[in-house]
């Protein structure tokens, strides 16, 4: 489901942060597609299971389109099925509530004059309904990359997305020099190929054998230590008055 994922250049190396598209770290639009795609189901008289949905997760918006109607047999096209689904999702992604942490820790990079990038599997669509509440936090990104950019041959788990973004910074950082943040299996294994390195929020549900690649596995950005990766540490006083904010 679409996510959103975001880079930071720093010194010494750039973070890229990435959202579960639709939730990526930074806004918690996941919820809110799988809420969409439930009720779509049970008009057809369907069941979207929990088990289903975690096996979308990471996959693109028309991924989970051609997946829902082939395994649960819509009586439906997929076309009319995404149809469905992007009417419904351009009437509730822009209030779609950012996650734990999320505005904190953009705003500290940005603060610090990080470079950021936004990095997602979702549409382009999808990232200008996102950016339509929130032009301010969107304003802090150096640019954005999604996945129906002609540069992103394919999507998640192949690396194209963290490539193409990483090499839009002025100074085209190494891969090495890149944190990626992300929620998803399919995304984790994408930041590998792509040789950065990975900081990853699971779900509750995500067994933990498939967390074992990332780099540093936290329960929320709240969790997150910049200083372990080069970045500047959160001012200390002001932690307790920006988790609130962020709860």
């Amino acid at each position: 489901m679409p996510c959103v994922h975001f880079l930071c250049r720093h010194r010494p190396c750039v973070a890229v942060f990435v959202n579960k598209r639709k939730k990526f770290i930074s806004l918690h639009s996941e919820v809110l597609y799988h809420k969409i795609i439930r009720e779509i189901c049970e008009k057809y008289g369907k069941d979207y299971t929990k088990d289903l949905q975690t096996r979308m997760t990471g996959t693109t918006d028309r991924e989970i389109c051609v997946a829902v109607v082939d395994l649960l047999k819509l009586p439906i096209s997929v076309d009319e099925f995404e149809k469905q689904l992007t009417d419904l999702a351009q009437k509730l992604l822009p209030s779609a509530p950012l996650l734990k942490g999320a505005k904190r820790l953009l705003t500290h990079l940005h603060d610090y004059k990080v470079p950021m990038a936004l990095a997602t599997n979702s549409t382009e669509q999808a990232v200008r309904l996102h950016a339509l509440s929130r032009p301010k936090l969107f304003g802090m990104f150096h640019h954005k990359v999604s996945v129906t950019d002609p540069e992103v041959k394919h999507g998640k788990p192949k690396p194209d997305i963290y490539l193409v973004a990483a090499s839009r910074f002025p100074d085209k950082p190494k891969p090495i020099k890149c944190l990626v943040f992300e929620d998803s299996v399919v995304g984790v294994e994408a930041a590998i190929k792509a040789g950065m390195q990975v900081v990853m929020t699971p779900g509750p549900r995500l067994q933990r054998e498939h967390t074992r690649h990332a780099t540093l596995v936290i329960k929320s950005l709240l969790d997150f230590k910049p200083e372990l990766f080069g970045l500047p540490p959160f001012d200390k006083t002001l932690n307790k008055a920006t988790e609130i904010t962020n709860k």
